[in-house]
């Protein structure tokens, strides 16, 4: 039998994908979640779409496969290809393009029984041993319905549909193009970029996280969750268990790292009555259930507390906040570093103290999470204050230690200054 790439079940090939091209560089040998007959199934599919980007290292424990991206004239998202292979039935295509060949015009409109009929009188005419009775063609029509791609109206008793007419995109094409590579779920920006005529994508990326391509169906489930204001169930694999579990969440917000391009979800553990940041990554298999009554309030109360957040680490209460503080020295002709200071703040605020210092002093959750940016302005800081003393310490050691490692005389003084 020919192989064959189309898939049915995405989140088979999501593993694979996230396993060895995502965190990977495992051999063969190394995977034991699957047969090696599964693995290789999978590993011919994904070839087939992203070849031109895979390459293979040998190591002692056998050749690794690892995905291989240039940014500088990559243009266009090559992991998009994985969602355009989804397979379907015989039935379900011919259905699909009989309908849309009876309801070419958005201003033709038709009832269930007249668009039967008439579907009836294609196979007839075909020869097709397929039938297709009422109930199928009615649900194939909700289910377009709710996608927006076919409308219903009532006229009187009658319910009549029609094709929804298309939005034209030539006047969208850099929207689309910027959208596909930049915005979350921008998969949906790719399947419009293939109904445009070719042309040459003018965007291109210096940190273009393309990874998160994989995560596309997660993330529209949760998206679809927070505006319905319901709660969901997930499979999660935690950072640190080989386990996964089922937890049931009341989802809140998308964080979206701008350094890393790592996605979180924030969601209200109702069970352990605390708020948790779960990386969609580690996420699969999300299901959406029934309406949480009090959705508003925990969002409203979520707002609350999101003004103390840098990173995704948090909790409804507030004792427990640490406090942290530093000043900078800026030079006559480096307002650009106060501008920087403002503009990247998260939280806090920014003082002037006289005209060559200024001061930033916050109240977080987690001190840890703004270490990374508080180090870009470490030959400027003049003094720090943290009330986590224990990380403080560690940071004015990690400088001494740069200065001996770059033999420099770093002048510790009481301790208090850099």
């Amino acid at each position: 039998m020919p192989y064959n790439e189309l898939i049915k079940n995405f989140e088979k090939v999501r593993a694979y994908m996230r396993e060895f091209y995502v965190y990977g560089f495992k051999s063969r040998s190394e995977y034991d979640a699957k047969s090696a007959r599964s693995y290789d199934d999978v590993r011919r599919r994904i070839e087939s779409w992203l070849g031109d980007y895979m390459r293979f290292a040998q190591t002692p424990e056998g050749k690794n496969v690892f995905l291989s991206v240039d940014s500088r004239v990559t243009c266009q998202n090559p992991l998009y290809k994985a969602w355009k292979a989804k397979s379907f039935t015989d039935g379900d295509i011919t259905l699909h393009f009989i309908l849309f060949d009876i309801l070419y015009a958005p201003e033709v409109r038709k009832t269930l029984s007249e668009l039967v009929e008439e579907i009836d009188r294609y196979l007839g005419c075909s020869e097709s041993p397929m039938t297709f009775d009422e109930s199928t063609v009615r649900k194939k029509l909700k289910e377009y319905t709710e996608e927006g791609i076919v409308r219903m109206e009532k006229e009187g008793r009658r319910v009549l549909y029609s094709r929804m007419p298309e939005v034209p995109l030539s006047a969208l094409t850099d929207v689309i193009d910027f959208f596909s590579e930049a915005a979350p779920c921008g998969v949906v920006g790719s399947f419009l970029q293939e109904k445009q005529k070719p042309h040459q994508n003018l965007f291109s990326f210096k940190h273009h996280y393309i990874t998160q391509a994989i995560d596309s169906d997660v993330l529209a489930v949760l998206f679809d969750a927070i505006r319905q204001g319901r709660y969901i169930t997930a499979d999660n694999l935690g950072k640190h268990s080989t386990v996964v579990q089922t937890v049931r969440l009341v989802p809140l917000k998308i964080y979206i790292s701008a350094q890393n391009g790592r996605q979180n979800l924030i969601a209200y553990h109702e069970k352990a009555n605390r708020l948790n940041s779960y990386r969609l990554d580690y996420m699969s298999n999300v299901r959406i259930e029934e309406r949480c009554e009090n959705f508003d309030a925990l969002r409203e109360s979520f707002h609350k507390v999101e003004t103390h957040m840098w990173g995704v680490n948090c909790r409804w209460s507030m004792k427990h906040l640490e406090h942290v503080e530093f000043e900078v020295q800026v030079g006559d002709e480096e307002q650009h570093i106060v501008r920087r200071l403002e503009r990247e703040k998260r939280c806090g605020q920014v003082e002037k103290i006289d005209e060559h210092h200024y001061r930033y002093r916050a109240d977080v959750f987690d001190t840890t999470e703004m270490l990374p940016w508080i180090r870009t302005f470490l030959s400027r800081i003049t003094k720090m204050d943290f009330s986590n003393r224990t990380l403080e310490n560690r940071f004015k050691d990690d400088v001494r230690e740069m200065y001996r490692m770059y033999g420099i005389d770093g002048d510790g003084g009481d301790g208090d200054d850099i």
